[in-house]
């Protein structure tokens, strides 16, 4: 029973993980001028790799010369030709360092580009699911004006027949004020909303899906945090560096040859012409064994491992702040449960309240005002139910922006 058990949990933490990683790859969310900016990105980044990559292979030199002069005033031409190669072969694992140091610059690089894309995906989703609770509140607020409407007609009407000070039908009035000014702020922060989603994509506000994302086992979120694949990455980077710059102080052994043609036309000594003499060319080839003696040696290696052994502390480091953001999510959404439950209660009272009253009403013991403020109020409490349902894919939103599928 116990490995079954743990065969089922195992199960289960598997299943979110790739749950996380389908629901999480929030594509098609960004315009097509974001996504090609992110493009050239990724595309400069495997440039710059592949360039870093083939750097240990040295250039071949070609060089022509040709120069005319008249001493004695007489014309010479004198001409040159040389092809030159100084080639590394061997740099005491220097070559095979330099190679995987390119490659690993080449994955923190597309990560780095990664997190920014993940950023701004996030940013749009949540423009999307705030101007979808912006929907939700100006319904809510539309809902508690027609309360305050209803209120300030009952003190009205309290007030006309001698019933109530006029302090009472004063403040309904600003009551109703303050809440026809709050609709109009919801509705002009609705329009920024919008604004600035346009201006991050190209889908339609009130055609684009917005994902139903779950909170996710903490294993499964720590596993596909692109922060941490970014950093490991970097670690990576770090070592290889740290081997590359190992290797500048140990022996070289390079490869040397080289073809060279001269051509000397008309040439003079001391103002009398002499014969050309014939053109020439000649090769030469040999190797090379260098190794540098340097005093900065010790401090040199001491600076870049330092700076690995830094990149292990960030990483854990980063791990312990990614822990915290969980469970400060996961906290928040157990508050955010506690609010929806009571928002459901309520709701049920105000059910049983609003048809009560309906029955008092048609018996002609309760006004109409009355069912249509217990009605309005029902409806004020299923709508913040829903908010605080928004509220919560708001916070999965802040685990997702770190998460990214397994490389």
């Amino acid at each position: 029973m116990r490995a079954l058990s743990a065969l089922s949990t195992l199960l289960l933490l598997c299943s979110s993980a790739v749950y996380a990683v389908q629901e999480g790859d929030f594509e098609g969310y960004l315009s097509k001028l974001k996504e090609q900016e992110f493009a050239y990105d990724y595309q400069k980044a495997s440039a710059q790799s592949s360039m870093l990559r083939d750097s240990w292979i040295q250039p071949i030199i070609v060089r022509y010369s040709y120069k005319k002069s008249n001493p004695y005033d007489a014309t010479q031409t004198v001409q040159n030709a040389a092809i030159v190669l100084d080639q590394p072969i061997f740099q005491s694992g220097g070559i095979y360092f330099a190679i995987k140091y390119a490659e690993a610059s080449r994955i923190y690089s597309n990560y780095s580009v990664d997190v920014a894309k993940r950023k701004l995906i996030k940013d749009v989703v949540a423009l999307l699911m705030q101007i979808q609770k912006s929907d939700l509140l100006i319904k809510k607020h539309r809902l508690q004006i027609a309360n305050a409407d209803i209120n300030l007609e009952q003190k009205r009407e309290l007030y006309m027949n001698g019933q109530l000070d006029s302090g009472f039908l004063d403040s309904a009035v600003i009551e109703r004020n303050t809440l026809t000014q709050a609709l109009y702020d919801l509705e002009t922060s609705k329009e920024q909303l919008i604004g600035s989603f346009r201006s991050l994509s190209d889908l339609d506000y009130k055609e684009a899906e917005v994902p139903h994302l779950e909170l996710v086992h903490e294993d499964a979120f720590l596993d596909y945090s692109i922060d941490l694949k970014k950093i490991r990455s970097e670690n990576e980077k770090n070592r290889y560096f740290k081997n590359m710059t190992i290797a500048k102080y140990l022996p070289k052994l390079s490869i040397t040859a080289g073809y060279n043609w001269d051509s000397l036309q008309n040439p003079s000594f001391a103002g009398s012409a002499i014969p050309s003499p014939p053109d020439t060319s000649y090769y030469n080839y040999g190797f090379t064994v260098s190794m540098p003696l340097n005093i900065n040696f010790s401090k040199d290696i001491e600076s870049v491992r330092v700076d690995y052994l830094k990149s292990l502390v960030i990483l854990e480091d980063t791990k312990r702040a990614l822990v915290a953001l969980y469970r400060r999510v996961e906290q928040n959404l157990r508050n955010y449960d506690k609010k929806i439950a009571l928002a459901k209660e309520n709701a049920r009272l105000y059910k049983k309240l609003h048809a009560d009253t309906l029955t008092l009403f048609r018996a002609g013991y309760k006004t109409d005002y009355d069912v249509k403020l217990l009605r309005n109020s029902l409806h004020i409490q299923e709508l913040d139910g829903h908010i605080f349902e928004m509220d919560k894919q708001l916070e999965l939103l802040n685990l997702y922006e770190k998460m990214v599928n397994a490389i």
